[in-house]
C-alpha cells in the first residue's frame, strides 16, 4: 500500500474509532456497555417519557413593579425636593392584554412647583411620558417602546431563570424555550424527559424567592393596627409593614420596616443548605463582594438594632445585629433538608420577573417512547435493508463501497450527538432515516459518473479519478442547499424541528467526507491491489 493511501486508511480508522468511543465508551460488561449507551445517546420527551409543560407570563406583574420603583423614586426625589403631593398611586391591569396600559397618576402638585416637578419626573421616569390632567394633577404612561421591551425582557428573564432552576435539578436534557408568539402570548414550553411526576419541579419553578434584608423599624406588633398605634398613626417615610412567617416564631406578627433593603436577592452569589448548631435544617447564603461592602457597613452602624431577613414578603427571621456582619447569612426554618436545598437553588438562580400561570400539562408515559424507538429501529432498518439490496443488484461490488460509507455516516452521525450531548427526538430518527436515502445518492451521482467515464474509453484509475472530481461540485451543491433549508428550519422552528434540522445538518457534512473521502480510499485501494485490474464491478 502506497504511503499516501495508508494514512488515508489510518485517519479513517481513527475517526471510526473515536466515534465508537464517543457512542460506546470502554465497557467492561455487557450491563456497563447498555449504560454508556443511556448515558451519551440522550433521548427527547417523545422517547424517553417526561413532562411537558406550557406556562403563560403574567407580564403585568412586571408592569407593575416598575411601577412601583418608579412611584417610590418619584416620592423621595418629591419629598427632597420639597414639592407636596396629595396622592401617587398606579392603576392595577388584572391580564395580559392591559398590561401595556399601566399608568401613574399623581394629583395635588402646587402650580407653583409645575416646573420643578416636571424636572424630577424627567430625571426619575424618563421611560415614561407626563401629561398634565389638570393644573394640579398629572399622568404618567409607558412610551410604547419601553413597554415592547419590558415585554421582551420580562419572557426572556423569566426563561433564563427557569432555565438556571432546571438545570440546578439536574435536568440537563430538559429545554426551555417561548411559544409562538413570545412578546405577545408570553407562553413558555418546558419539556423534561425522565420527569414523571413534574409537581416539586412546578412548585421550584413557581416559587418567587424574591428575598430582601431590611432595617426594623419597629416590632414584631399583634397586627397592623398596632404597629399603626405605635408610630401616631402614620407610618413613618419610607416604611412599610410586612407579616411574619409561621417560621419566624413571631407568629400571626407584623414589623414596620424600611422600604429599601440593605440587600436583595440580586446580591447573592451562592446558597447552600446546611445544619444549625441544634441540628435544624437552614439555607446559608453568602452576598456578593459590593453587597458585603455595603451590607457590612450598615451593620457596624447599627448594632443592637434589628435586621429582618424577608423571604417573599414575609419575615422569615429578625435577628439583633450583634456585630459587623459583611459576606453572609443564614435563613432559618426549613421543615427538612430538600426544603433548604431548593430554597437555596432558587435563591442562586435568581427570581422571577412575573408570575407564572399554568395552561397545559402533559405526562408521556416511556412506554409511548418505547414504541416510537422500535417503530422508528423498524423503519430504519427496513429502508437500509431495501437500499443496501438495491445498490448491490445494480451496482454489484460497488455496491458494497456504498454501503460501508453508509455504515460509517451513521456511526459518525451518532458518535457527534454523543459528543455534544444533542438529544435525540423522533423527528431526529426521521433525519437519519432521510439521510440513508440521502447518502446513497451521493454514491449513485459518483457511480454513474465514473460508468460514464468508463464508456468513454478511460482507463479503470483515470475514470475513477474523473468521476470523484467530478461529481464533486454537483454533491457540494446539492448538500449546501439542504444545509440552507435546514438553517431557516432552525432559527424558526420549535424544539423538535430543531432537533430534525441539527440531525440533517450533521449527516449531511458526514455524508460528504464518507461518498467523497472514504469511497475514493476504497476505490484507490482496490485499484492499488490489483494494478492489471480490467474491468470494475460497477
Amino acid at each position: 500500500m502506497s504511503k499516501n493511501l495508508r494514512y488515508k486508511g489510518l485517519i479513517i480508522l481513527g475517526v471510526i474509532l473515536v466515534c465508537v468511543y464517543l457512542i460506546t465508551g470502554i465497557p467492561k460488561s455487557k450491563d456497563e456497555l447498555a449504560a454508556n449507551l443511556r448515558t451519551n445517546i440522550k433521548l427527547g420527551l417523545d422517547l424517553k417519557g417526561g413532562s411537558h409543560l406550557v406556562c403563560q407570563i403574567q407580564v403585568q406583574d412586571a408592569f407593575k413593579a416598575e411601577a412601583g420603583i418608579v412611584i417610590d423614586r418619584i416620592k423621595t426625589a418629591a419629598t427632597k425636593a420639597g414639592i407636596p403631593y396629595s396622592t401617587i398611586e398606579t392603576n392595577d391591569p388584572a391580564t395580559l392584554a392591559d398590561a401595556e396600559k399601566i399608568e401613574i397618576t399623581v394629583k395635588g402638585v402646587p402650580i407653583d412647583k409645575t416646573s420643578a416637578f416636571r424636572q424630577i419626573v424627567t430625571d426619575s421616569a424618563s421611560q415614561w411620558t407626563l401629561t398634565g390632567i389638570n393644573p394640579t394633577d398629572y399622568r404618567l404612561n409607558l412610551k410604547p417602546t419601553e413597554a415592547i421591551q419590558l415585554r421582551k425582557d420580562t419572557v426572556q428573564r423569566t426563561v433564563d431563570t427557569i432555565e438556571k432552576r432546571i438545570n440546578a435539578l439536574g435536568l440537563a436534557e430538559a429545554t426551555v424555550q417561548p411559544r409562538g408568539r413570545a412578546e405577545a402570548d408570553s407562553e413558555v414550553m418546558i419539556q423534561m424527559p425522565g420527569v414523571d411526576d413534574p409537581a416539586r419541579v412546578k412548585a421550584i419553578i413557581s416559587t418567587a424567592a424574591k428575598l430582601e434584608i431590611a432595617e426594623v423599624k419597629s416590632g414584631p406588633h399583634t397586627d397592623e393596627a398596632q404597629a399603626m398605634q405605635s408610630h401616631g398613626g402614620l407610618l413613618p417615610l419610607n416604611t412599610r409593614i410586612v407579616k411574619a412567617s409561621a417560621a419566624s416564631g413571631d407568629g400571626s406578627g407584623v414589623f414596620v420596616l424600611s422600604r429599601l433593603p440593605v440587600v436583595t436577592g440580586r446580591d447573592i452569589r451562592n446558597a447552600r443548605s446546611s445544619r444549625d448548631e441544634f441540628g435544624k435544617w437552614e439555607t446559608d447564603f453568602t452576598l456578593s463582594q459590593d453587597a458585603a461592602k455595603r451590607f457590612g457597613n450598615f451593620t457596624e452602624s447599627n448594632v443592637g438594632n434589628r435586621l429582618a431577613i424577608v423571604l417573599d414578603d414575609r419575615v422569615q427571621s429578625a435577628p439583633t445585629i450583634q456585630s459587623r456582619i459583611e459576606d453572609s447569612g443564614r435563613i432559618t426554618g426549613a421543615g427538612n433538608e430538600q426544603d433548604a436545598a431548593d430554597l437555596a437553588l432558587v435563591l442562586k438562580a435568581g427570581s422571577l420577573p412575573a408570575g407564572l400561570k399554568y395552561l397545559q400539562e402533559t405526562t408521556v408515559g416511556p412506554s409511548l417512547g418505547a414504541d416510537s424507538i422500535r417503530q422508528g429501529f423498524v423503519a430504519g432498518a427496513a429502508g437500509l435493508v431495501a437500499v443496501v439490496a438495491v445498490m448491490l443488484i445494480y451496482y454489484r461490488g460497488a455496491g458494497i463501497n456504498a454501503t460501508l460509507a453508509l455504515v460509517l455516516n451513521a456511526v459518525i452521525l451518532i458518535g457527534v450527538l454523543a459528543y455534544f450531548q444533542a438529544v435525540l427526538t423522533l423527528p431526529g430518527i426521521a433525519g437519519i432515516i432521510l439521510l440513508i436515502g440521502m447518502a446513497v445518492d451521493s454514491n449513485v451521482l459518483i457511480f454513474e459518473r465514473i460508468r460514464e467515464e468508463l464508456r468513454g474509453g478511460k482507463t479503470i484509475p483515470a475514470a475513477i479519478s474523473a468521476g470523484f472530481d467530478r461529481a464533486f461540485l454537483t454533491i457540494i451543491d446539492t448538500h449546501v442547499t439542504t444545509v440552507v433549508s435546514c438553517a431557516f428550519l432552525f432559527i424558526f422552528g420549535s424544539g423538535p424541528v430543531k432537533g430534525f434540522a441539527v440531525t440533517l445538518v450533521i449527516g449531511l457534512i458526514a455524508n460528504v467526507i464518507t461518498s467523497v473521502f472514504v469511497s475514493r480510499f476504497l476505490f484507490d485501494w482496490l485499484v492499488e491491489r490489483n494494478p492489471k485490474l480490467e474491468s470494475l464491478s460497477i
